[in-house]
């Protein structure tokens, strides 16, 4: 299992980055790559699923969301994708403090979880989450609350609009980084996130 991976960001891709170290380019897959510099150098904590047909490697700057995001994949039916847009989608702390007090309505709002889903959370990580030390004060290091997560709680919204469009999803997530580029450091509404995604689609 690797552990982590420390090294320069060589380039980013629309759902992942690649990390080069020791002449070696490694693809992390992560949520908003753009958030991670070219020629920045960086430490990765990684998590690698290993299948028949592929070995995928899971990206995090932070230890103890890496750590939560192991504890997803525990769940019966959250799979890497969806593990990383829970991880990703605002506060962790949050996220843990919803499990503890059984808050469906906060965990239902998460991408890719419905009802029988976050039951599903709620059963199997309560008492794991407790057993493993997991508090919300742990994530208390943890960047939140700026407009970078405004901002990921919106495109991440904004894709799945698109997609109900009728876009793939590698499509949606394109057209809604370029559009979270051009926005800098604005906080737009939904529907402004649409409206421009869309518009960088229509230049492809």
């Amino acid at each position: 299992m690797i552990e982590f991976i420390r090294g320069t960001v060589a380039y980013r891709a629309t759902e992942a980055i690649v990390v080069e170290t020791g002449g070696v380019g490694y693809l992390i897959f992560c949520t908003y790559p753009l958030e991670w510099e070219e020629g920045e150098e960086v430490t990765v904590y990684t998590h690698q699923v290993i299948r028949e047909d592929a070995h995928t490697l899971y990206g995090f700057r932070e230890r103890q969301v890496r750590d939560l995001f192991r504890l997803l994949l525990e769940v019966s039916g959250i799979g890497p994708k969806v593990a990383l847009a829970v991880t990703g989608s605002g506060d962790p702390g949050r996220l843990v403090n919803a499990v503890e007090q059984e808050d469906l309505r906060f965990l239902t709002k998460l991408p890719g979880v419905g009802k029988k889903t976050a039951q599903r959370i709620v059963l199997d990580l309560k008492d794991k989450l407790k057993k493993a030390g997991f508090s919300e004060s742990t994530f208390s290091d943890v960047p939140v609350g700026t407009s970078r997560e405004v901002a990921r709680a919106g495109s991440a919204e904004a894709i799945e609009a698109l997609q109900a469009l009728g876009y793939n999803e590698e499509e949606a997530t394109h057209a809604v980084a370029m559009a979270r580029k051009d926005f800098g450091e604005e906080e737009p509404e939904l529907d402004q996130w649409i409206r421009r995604a869309l518009q960088f689609s229509m230049k492809e």
